[in-house]
């Protein structure tokens, strides 16, 4: 298998990619491909004393990088040249399986959608991480990719997360719901309302298992294995989300420093805590795939550090075993509406 990695995307770039990609040939056994200017590369390589690659380790030139100031609707055609948009044409091309970068979420999905192309009847791919939640993961989708969305939309996030717990989560019914202000089946604005009337018609076909709606906080509690939004609605529940988990954080160490006697608690209960922060750990998710894509395409978080890189390669190839592209291409008959199938 041979992964193909965005050298010059993210925070840490190049450096966390490098270490990242050597990691991930050497612990995973895949191939990589680090693309980025290899003169640059290279000098780092040179400073840490290394003067081979490692076995299974590649590195393609692209002189021009993706920031966050690009235009996303024209960086195929203005950054042809960048380690972004040659990383998606050799993934297109067939001369890798995956594809990693910690770049301009706006530029990678232009970018994947125009290059790679959407799985044929797919109407708009969608970011779908896997947020930590009371009983084990819940899948978002979307959560940020598509701010404007239609009926249609949502009912094709649905059928994709739900394709995507069961092969990733082995979850063999996934429990589908829809994200909205209350659970009631009349709650919501007119896109809300037909989308879950979609929905239902889909699960009483057997496509998928359908829940209802369901509110955020029912959601973090274990209430759905898919929770369904718009981009907008999405985006600001998984902020929430990052928000108040850091926020909690920032409270129980304030609190577990607070008197001599806190500090002792804080020193026994030290290994514990570590270990309940870690499930909020975003290096150890390492990215979201892109969801609708005809092939695997990874958005690591933009501050992914070694470990971050590590761990999106990881999710890379759990996507390319198990064939999440090829199951969304061989059921999209099933998420297209009969008057748009004619």
């Amino acid at each position: 298998m041979k992964i193909i990695i965005d050298a010059m995307g993210g925070d840490n770039a190049p450096q966390a990619f490098l270490e990242g990609g050597f990691r991930a040939a050497q612990e995973l056994g895949v191939e990589v491909v680090l693309i980025g200017r290899v003169e640059q590369l290279l000098g780092i390589l040179k400073e840490q004393g290394v003067e081979t690659l490692p076995k299974g380790v590649e590195l393609m030139d692209a002189e021009q990088v993706v920031d966050m100031h690009d235009d996303p609707a024209t960086v195929v055609r203005t950054k042809k040249e960048s380690s972004m948009v040659k990383g998606l044409k050799l993934l297109a091309d067939g001369g890798g399986d995956a594809f990693v970068s910690a770049g301009s979420t706006g530029g990678l999905l232009s970018a994947a959608t125009l290059v790679v192309k959407r799985v044929r009847g797919i109407r708009r791919a969608a970011f779908g991480p896997a947020i930590p939640m009371k009983t084990g993961s819940v899948i978002l989708i979307d959560s940020g990719a598509n701010v404007e969305c239609t009926p249609e939309f949502l009912l094709q996030f649905g059928c994709m997360g739900s394709f995507y717990a069961k092969l990733t989560l082995g979850m063999e019914h996934p429990r589908v719901a829809l994200l909205n202000n209350g659970a009631e089946d009349s709650k919501g604005d007119p896109l809300h309302r037909e989308s879950y009337q979609l929905l239902k018609e889909a699960s009483e076909k057997g496509i998928l298992n359908f829940v209802g709606n369901i509110e955020g906080r029912e959601a973090m509690l274990g209430g759905c294995d898919v929770l369904v939004a718009d981009g907008f609605s999405g985006n600001i529940f998984l902020k929430g989300v990052e928000g108040t988990a850091m926020f909690m954080s920032s409270m129980m160490k304030k609190m577990l420093s607070r008197s001599l006697k806190s500090k002792i608690a804080g020193s026994l209960l030290h290994r514990d805590f570590q270990e309940t922060m870690s499930v909020l750990d975003y290096r150890k998710v390492g990215g979201t795939m892109l969801l609708g894509i005809s092939k695997p395409v990874i958005k690591a978080h933009g501050s992914a550090d070694t470990e971050a890189v590590l761990s999106a390669v990881k999710q890379a190839v759990a996507a390319v075993n198990a064939g999440i592209c090829e199951a969304i291409s061989e059921n999209v008959e099933q998420m297209i509406l009969p008057r748009e199938a004619k």
